[in-house]
């Protein structure tokens, strides 16, 4: 039996994709605890028996985590880093070392935007490996972009000597121990790089908490349906794109059903009826079952559940790591890309037709698919966990 610590940002994106590999190593007999500056989040995401060690640190919508709606491209990037991500890691810090005395790991899992756990666990002697909720990191994404790579690099450098070992050299995003690729080659493209510690697990899904009743019986078996959602850190920046989304699903109501995610409420709730089901929030991955095409943000968790059923999409990226993703699908030929802030119904409409009735979308998103479910998901994800915590004898009977 290992002890693995799970070092996770308060996001929901960055804790789902860890919630099936803990239970799958909870099952296994190991003991595995989390660390997180927002507990509830966690244990409503992973149970609420999850053993969460709490931590400081600043929890998106709240305070100084408010980032400014309209910030694209470069700003939006220096917003996350200096706002969030670097005073995250400075804040989780002695948290994270708390949880490792009281808990005693033999592994640190750390999400490659939870920079504390890696540079405590590197500075403390610990196996640490790096769970990859995103693939554009490691993608050359910043290649034509040198300034901005050296001021990233900068920043950890600065965080380095301010809570880890200033002598350590490995990046805090990439471990050289074990990096879990929540993703696949098919996917990422050419670009996806290789290596010994690299693996891709493809995505790691588990059983969620059901929430509010979904109306089922309300989904039309008679037409085509489609989820838009912008998943659940863009409600403050998505009202005049639904609103589009709206009117695109309404001028094929006689043979397509929307299913719209609005949080923010930013769509008036008498605009909701058989066409179109405007909800708050939805069991998304029972939803995609049904759906046969996805709208979204191209957030990669959202790309990832859809394409998982081999649905293709219509993505819009606002921000952060969302236009590599984007690329990615377009690029895997899974789906069609619009402008998120000047997309009209009509180029909606166009590109929604386009998914739903060209079967190359279809027959790509199925090859993803295809290859999403040969990759192991939480199993191996677990079973390359189990490897390192116990190198000696080559890992457990199941991970060999």
């Amino acid at each position: 039996m290992s002890g693995f610590l799970f070092v996770v940002p308060p996001l929901v994106g960055h804790i789902n994709p860890a919630v099936g590999v803990a239970a799958r190593l909870t099952a296994r007999g190991h003991r595995v605890a989390w660390v997180c500056a927002d507990p509830a989040l966690v244990r409503r995401l992973a149970g609420e028996d999850a053993h969460v060690f709490g931590c400081a640190g600043p929890v998106p919508g709240a305070g100084g985590a408010v980032r400014p709606p309209g910030l694209r491209g470069a700003e939006a990037l220096k917003f996350l880093w200096e706002w969030y991500l670097v005073p995250l890691a400075d804040a989780m810090a002695p948290g994270v070392r708390a949880a490792v005395d009281a808990f005693g790991p033999d592994v640190v899992v750390a999400d490659q935007q939870a920079f504390a756990g890696a540079l405590v666990a590197e500075q403390l002697g610990l196996p640490w490996a790096t769970s990859a909720t995103t693939s554009a990191e490691f993608t050359g994404a910043y290649d034509g972009l040198p300034k901005v790579a050296a001021w990233l690099r900068q920043r950890l450098a600065e965080l380095r000597t301010r809570i880890g070992d200033p002598a350590g050299t490995a990046d805090p995003r990439y471990s050289p121990h074990l990096l879990l690729v929540f993703s696949t080659p098919e996917l990422i493209g050419p670009q996806a790089p290789l290596g010994q510690c690299v693996h891709y697990v493809g995505p790691s899904l588990a059983d969620r908490p059901a929430g509010p009743g979904f109306p089922w019986d309300r989904l039309d078996p008679g037409r085509t349906k489609v989820l838009v959602t912008l998943g659940t850190a863009n409600a403050d920046a998505g009202g005049r794109f639904l609103a589009e989304c709206l009117t695109a699903l309404r001028e094929r109501a006689d043979r397509v059903q929307g299913v719209l995610v609005d949080p923010g409420g930013t769509l008036p709730a008498d605009l909701a009826d058989k066409d179109v089901l405007i909800l708050p929030s939805v069991p998304q991955l029972a939803v995609l079952e049904r759906m046969d095409a996805v709208v979204c943000h191209a957030g990669h968790n959202t790309v990832c559940e859809a394409l998982w059923h081999g649905v293709p999409l219509v993505v819009a990226p606002i921000r952060d790591d969302q236009p590599v993703v984007a690329a990615q699908v377009v690029d895997a030929g899974a789906g069609v890309r619009v402008r998120f802030g000047r997309v009209t119904a009509s180029r909606l409409g166009e590109a929604l037709d386009t998914v739903l009735h060209d079967r190359a979308h279809r027959a790509a998103a199925t090859r993803v698919r295809t290859a999403f479910r040969a990759a192991g998901g939480a199993r191996a994800a677990a079973a390359h966990l189990e490897r390192l915590a116990a190198p000696s004898n080559g890992g457990t009977p199941e991970s060999r």
